[in-house]
């Protein structure tokens, strides 16, 4: 995965009704270990990293680059937002498009916070690289991504084979400027 491109980065935080999206922070160091560390987390995912090595390689300020917004509840992180450049993808028709990724805390669920947020990165996507379609991958038994797949426009592809699951592969389509 690469970076967006030529995008102004970062942006000013992104408010939505409830959420703010902004670029990483130092205080958000104990919430990006949690999250990565979190097996509920990373069910559909290959796993949870161990805590301790994470608690090693973590930065003290999580790596920012052009397309990654940690999401915010009063003041607290509750997930990360990625949209990156797909520069070689394991599906071809994924290939050089923006993967949108994401992932909240179990404490989080349930209440609407990943469809706000990913709506917001996405409108925010629209505006900064107009006419850009967008990919999402997710495991097929992954119920809640696909509901919200589909709930940000997202419609299938393809399904395949990979990480011993069934994966599905969605297709958010350009969405183009008004004049």
């Amino acid at each position: 995965m690469t970076a967006l491109g030529p995008v102004a980065w970062p942006p000013g935080p992104i408010r939505t009704r409830r959420l703010v999206l902004r670029q990483p922070e130092a205080r958000d160091r104990a919430a990006f270990i949690e999250l990565l560390a979190s097996s509920e987390v990373h069910t559909y995912l290959g796993g949870a990293r161990p805590r301790d090595e994470l608690e090693r390689e973590m930065p003290e300020v999580p790596e920012r680059w052009p397309g990654s917004f940690v999401v915010c509840l009063d003041g607290a992180m509750i997930g990360q937002i990625l949209l990156r450049r797909a520069a070689e993808h394991r599906r071809p028709a994924a290939a050089g498009k923006v993967d949108l990724g994401y992932l909240f805390l179990p404490r989080s669920w349930g209440n609407g916070y990943a469809a706000e947020a990913c709506a917001a990165a996405l409108d925010w996507l629209d505006g900064a690289l107009p006419g850009e379609p967008v990919v999402l991958a997710t495991q097929s038994a992954n119920i809640r991504s696909m509901r919200l797949a589909a709930k940000l426009g997202f419609t299938e592809v393809e399904r395949f084979r990979a990480w011993d699951a069934e994966q599905w592969l969605g297709l958010r389509p350009p969405v183009t400027p008004t004049e």
